[in-house]
């Protein structure tokens, strides 16, 4: 593990939440001149404090290993700032509106950066009466496929998840969609704005 969590981290979340070194030690089980230590980096929690002490603070492990509080700043609820995730494991898609730290299969999940689309991945977009009609040409094999496509609007998100051997295509209502994600597995998320 390349970061551990550290008496810096631990004081600061301490201070924050107004709390000595005894009431921290008491709350943990452990005495006050441990918390000493771990605080002037003389030693480390245990492994097996990491879930007591993040509850004390009301964090996640991630949150207290990383040392970087995740706070929701999406407070507007505007679906275009949507973050995307796929495990690499199983492939389960996870959708969030904010910062999250998401697990999948024991990995911690990092956010898809949209590229524009490509010669490789275009994707065409037809209106039919009140909807999108969305098309990508793709081979859509066992092992090279798109697996969903999205119409994003400020108010919405409509998400259609796509399997190999299918087709890549679906609608979508018209109502606000600004901008078209797709997610190739093998070449990551993908863009279009509305045109």
């Amino acid at each position: 593990m390349n970061q551990y969590v550290t008496g810096a981290v631990i004081k600061a979340l301490r201070e924050k939440n107004r709390m000595t070194q005894a009431e921290l030690a008491q709350k943990l089980c452990v005495s006050d001149k441990t918390i000493s230590k771990w605080e002037t980096a003389k030693g480390y929690p245990d492994v097996s404090l990491l879930e007591p002490i993040a509850k004390t603070f009301g964090i996640s492990i991630t949150e207290l290993i990383s040392g970087t509080p995740m706070s929701n700043a999406n407070i507007s609820a505007n679906m275009m700032r949507s973050k995307f995730y796929v495990c690499p494991v199983c492939g389960n898609v996870i959708h969030s509106m904010g910062e999250a730290a998401i697990n999948c299969h024991g990995v911690l999940l990092t956010p898809l950066e949209a590229e524009e689309a490509d010669e490789h991945h275009k994707i065409f977009i037809e209106k039919v009466e009140d909807e999108y009609y969305a098309r990508i040409e793709h081979d859509m094999t066992k092992h090279h496929f798109i697996s969903f496509i999205a119409a994003m609007s400020p108010e919405r998100i409509q998400m259609v998840k796509l399997y190999p051997e299918g087709n890549a295509e679906s609608r979508f209502k018209i109502s606000g969609v600004k901008q078209f994600l797709f997610y190739c597995n093998r070449d990551g998320l993908f863009y279009i704005n509305k045109i």
